[in-house]
């Protein structure tokens, strides 16, 4: 199975808690002003990679404490990275998913496509919704606009509500 890339990050400290593997996905139609994502959107850009090759990649980086889908779109992509999500938490590593959808549209979208709840369901932080340029706050960890929520997965659906992550709590893997 293939992915299409944009490109991969082995040492980031802000695309989520610790230290962290990114895969930044090719594909977006969200077009959001000012994203400093634009070379993603392209669907057509980028390059494959198989899913095998990824995880011979996060498993010969030391140090992680997790993977970070980001973009892009990652749930245009969901079937592939929920088969790959499903091997990083394997391996006992964290997942972060970035996503310009709500986690309520996300729900609601996976009723029709279940690659979409498993990738979900195999989130633990859910970045979601679209940057907005004009609520733009650089203050804010792991996102680029207020109006984006840090959305603890687990929680989330066992409580049927969002329940915002907080990083007083430990981050542990949805498995």
């Amino acid at each position: 199975m293939d992915l299409r890339i944009a490109g991969i990050l082995k040492d980031s400290v802000v695309d989520g808690p610790g230290l962290r593997l990114v895969i930044f996905t090719q594909g977006c139609f969200h077009n959001c002003a000012g994203c400093h994502n634009v070379e993603t959107h392209d669907p057509m850009a980028g390059k494959t990679m198989a899913i095998d090759e990824l995880m011979k990649i996060i498993n010969k980086t030391k140090l992680i404490r997790g993977v970070t889908f980001s973009g892009g779109e990652p749930f245009l992509q969901a079937a592939p990275l929920a088969y790959l999500a499903k091997k990083i938490t394997a391996r006992g590593l964290n997942l972060v998913t970035y996503s310009g959808y709500a986690f309520e549209q996300l729900l609601a979208m996976s009723v029709a496509n279940p690659a979409i709840r498993e990738l979900l369901y195999a989130t633990d932080i859910l970045v979601d919704g679209p940057f907005m340029l004009d609520k733009r706050d650089l203050r804010l960890a792991f996102r680029g606009s207020s109006n984006q929520r840090l959305v603890d997965v687990g929680q989330s659906l066992h409580t049927g509500r969002v329940v915002l992550w907080s990083d007083s709590r430990e981050l542990c893997s949805n498995g």
